[in-house]
């Protein structure tokens, strides 16, 4: 890489790190091209981004930004993976390294918290922000449906109890 393109990619990683809702660093010492492969597309159906880089660059990207606090976690193979929602990439990054022993989880950041191994398992185990939607959804509309049950069901019985008398006087 020249000069110039080490720059814009510094450039291109302070922002991604300054807007990001969650950074994952993994090692992927052994991962075939495949498995990389997949990884990659997993995460862009979630939203979400793989990143390999040099861990010179990412450390000069990390500097002045609220993720700072990963620096050390950049020596040997590393893999940056982030995503806008929280859950998404820690989420898919640890279905994958279940299956995958050799993608090993290092931490990453949520906003300005450092996240150890456990943090992130952690954070992959609360439900994605559609899915929170999606029970929200659920939760407001059961009650208005309730609601619409109720208010129907006495013009039902009153139609039921005029359509009996009509037809009572119909055979009469």
């Amino acid at each position: 890489m020249d000069r110039a393109a080490k720059t814009k990619l510094v450039t291109t990683l302070n922002q991604v790190f300054s807007n990001a809702g969650v950074v994952v660093v993994t090692h992927n010492l052994g991962l075939t091209v495949s498995q990389m492969n997949d990884l990659r597309g997993r995460m862009a159906e979630a939203g979400a981004s793989v990143k390999v880089t040099k861990n010179r660059l990412t450390k000069l990207a990390l500097e002045g930004t609220d993720v700072a606090g990963i620096t050390d976690l950049f020596s040997g193979p590393t893999v940056l993976m982030y995503s806008d929602d929280p859950v998404a990439a820690p989420k898919i990054v640890a279905e994958f390294a279940k299956k995958n022993e050799k993608l090993v989880i290092l931490g990453g950041s949520l906003g300005t918290t450092t996240l150890d191994v456990d943090g992130v398992k952690a954070l992959a185990e609360l439900p994605s922000l559609d899915e929170l939607r999606a029970k929200l959804v659920g939760m407001i509309s059961t009650p208005a449906t309730r609601i619409a049950g109720v208010l129907q069901a006495p013009a039902g019985q009153l139609a039921r109890v005029m359509g009996a008398y009509a037809s009572k006087d119909e055979a009469a």
